[in-house]
């Protein structure tokens, strides 16, 4: 069986009091990994490694020297390319070609930050003084200290390193605590720092879960300095609730009931591609998803029809079929809270377009967590499915009649991740998307991301931006120096 350590101070470490859980496949529900899990103790090490590191040769390099160190991560990432691959399969279930383009993506966010760290101006001011003599400012950017990293198990490497990239690019040290669902990638990525050359206690790795359990020793840990996290809302308020024991800050990317706008205008097949993506890639676990899709009303029965017969094509299948459209969901945990909601549609009365339930699998797959790719139509913004972030392969599909009326109701939720608008009118566009309360708006298409860009989102889907100059905000603390000439 294979074992899946702690990396703390350079070193792979079991649990200092034994503890392990088990890693199930999603496929068929199969143990494929033992988890060494981390006590409070051991994330005391990791902390203290991590603190340490500050003050040690990782704390003296240049820019341009930690710059180069990322630069090999991300190249040695690159050359065990298929090794992060089929660990992130073996953690998700995905197909090949989807953790394929999520690992590309895990190793860009080195040498994006990098380039980002090297090339970022500070501030100059010069400024007058009684005496006649002036006085000039100027702004130099500090690393903010121990970064705790809680990251999600829907896309591994690439969330990971979207925040491990820019915290090492700024000069912080790191602890990391995965998903108790994907260990595999996190750990992998020690062998792969120690190797280049990543100086010890600068990149740590602990495993285990939320409250009473590691996630928790993190996070209320003093001296960890910042914490950055990506997942569902109720695990976000609480971390939120323990960094303010020590004043620290945080930076939350959290859920999402994310909404689609098409217009009776908009190019029917570049909004069919593009709902197809939203809605189902990654079976639906993607926090910029589309579970709500609102369709001007000459267009929505065209629509639903086009969407159903994409969905009616795609193939659900293991990862090496390269086939396959679709994997399983992370868990039967998972599994059994979506299908929840597929109950729950059915009972308010929802009119199953396609899907519903769950696709018959042969010999031990059926014990995986298989659903099958679902969209509805008939119920009210109130539904329960319209409300309640599901975090699966399916959508709601709603007619609507005017501009304002659209405008209305894709902002009638708690939440404000990410949206998309349909239409051939440039200035609809424009006018929509200025309305529209959410981090991100894209307009004719759907997860085009210039890694430069600030994202993150709005109400209850978080707090703080990060992306190019924007991540610098959270992981330094600008510096004013006042010189009296």
């Amino acid at each position: 069986m294979k074992k899946v350590q702690n990396f703390i101070n350079n070193e792979y470490k079991d649990g200092s009091d034994a503890k392990t859980f088990p890693k199930l496949s999603p496929l068929n529900n199969a143990q494929i990994a033992e988890v060494c899990e981390a006590s409070k103790s051991d994330v005391d090490a990791a902390v203290s490694s991590a603190k340490k590191a500050l003050k040690g040769p990782w704390g003296k390099m240049t820019t341009e020297e930690r710059v180069a160190i990322l630069y090999k991560v991300a190249d040695e990432i690159t050359r065990r390319f298929e090794d992060f691959v089929a660990a992130e399969v073996a953690d998700t279930g995905m197909p090949q070609h989807t953790s394929q383009f999520m690992c590309v993506r895990g190793a860009q966010n080195f040498k994006i930050f990098a380039d980002v760290i090297k090339n970022v101006p500070t501030e100059f001011f010069e400024m007058a003084t009684p005496d006649g003599k002036g006085a000039m400012n100027y702004a130099i950017r500090r690393p903010v200290g121990v970064v705790g990293v809680v990251c999600p198990w829907n896309a591994p490497l690439l969330l990971m390193t979207w925040k491990v990239g820019p915290a090492l690019a700024c000069g912080n040290t790191v602890v990391v605590k995965p998903s108790e669902e994907t260990p595999q990638t996190a750990a992998l990525l020690g062998e792969v720092m120690r190797d280049v050359g990543v100086p010890e206690g600068v990149y740590n790795v602990v495993h285990g879960f939320g409250p009473n359990s590691t996630g928790e020793f993190l996070t209320t840990h003093q001296d960890v300095d910042a914490i950055t996290f990506t997942g569902e809302t109720r695990t976000g308020a609480a971390i939120m609730k323990a960094a303010a024991d020590g004043a620290r800050p945080v930076s939350l990317e959290m859920g999402g009931k994310n909404a689609a706008i098409v217009f009776a205008d908009a190019d029917l097949d570049v909004a069919t591609e593009a709902l197809m993506r939203s809605c189902f890639m990654n079976t639906g676990q993607v926090c910029l998803g589309t579970e709500r899709v609102f369709v001007e009303r000459p267009l929505f029965d065209t629509l639903v029809n086009a969407l159903k017969e994409k969905v009616a094509a795609l193939k659900i299948g293991i990862p090496s079929d390269h086939s396959s459209n679709m994997g399983p969901l992370i868990s039967k945990e998972h599994q059994a809270k979506v299908l929840s909601y597929y109950k729950k549609a059915v009972e308010e009365g929802a009119n199953v377009v396609i899907g519903g339930g769950v696709p018959k699998m042969e010999g031990d797959l059926a014990n995986g967590s298989w659903v099958e790719p679902t969209i509805w139509t008939g119920l009210n913004d109130d539904a329960t499915i319209a409300v309640d972030e599901i975090f699966g392969p399916c959508t709601h599909i709603f007619p609507f009649d005017t501009e304002d009326e659209v405008i209305e109701r894709a902002n009638n939720t708690k939440y404000g991740l990410s949206s998309a608008i349909f239409t051939s009118n440039l200035q609809r566009a424009h006018r929509v998307a200025a309305q529209i309360e959410a981090g991100v708006v894209w307009v004719n298409s759907w997860f085009l991301r210039d890694l430069r860009t600030a994202f993150g989102g709005a109400k209850n889907s978080g707090i703080g931006r990060e992306g190019g100059v924007h991540s610098l905000e959270f992981y330094t603390e600008l510096k004013n120096v006042c010189i009296k000439l």
